[in-house]
């Protein structure tokens, strides 16, 4: 089981940047993907982006296309989401994931608790 904790949240101004980073630690397989959804209060949780462990290709929700980036570390089993040109519309939980791939929920069995990214108009 690999335990994933989130940290870099905070509040900016609309146009700021942020960096989210998530820490795994625990079981992992290099196949594996490690993404980032978010979710808004009554809303549903919602895929942002996605790497593999291993490297490869990165996948991003149209939303963040050309404003965030997603890296990750496997010498320091972190993962880094970068947030650019920050919109309000990016309010939300930002939640670290793991598993087998995809954008839906299902796909991924191992979740951080969230951080929480707050963007003022």
């Amino acid at each position: 089981q690999v335990q994933l904790v989130e940290s870099g949240g905070g509040l900016v101004q609309a146009g700021g940047s942020l960096r989210l980073s998530c820490a795994a630690s625990g079981r992992s397989y290099s196949w594996y993907y490690l993404a980032w959804f978010r979710r808004v209060p009554g809303k549903e949780r919602e895929f942002v982006a996605r790497i593999r462990w291993n490297g490869g290709g990165s996948d991003y929700a149209d939303s963040v296309k050309g404003r965030f980036t997603i890296s990750r570390d496997n010498a320091k089993n972190t993962m880094t989401l970068q947030m650019n040109s920050l919109k309000p519309e990016d309010t939300a939980v930002y939640y670290c994931a793991s598993g087998v791939g995809g954008r839906e929920i299902r796909f991924y069995d191992a979740w951080g608790q969230g951080t929480q990214v707050t963007v003022s108009s």
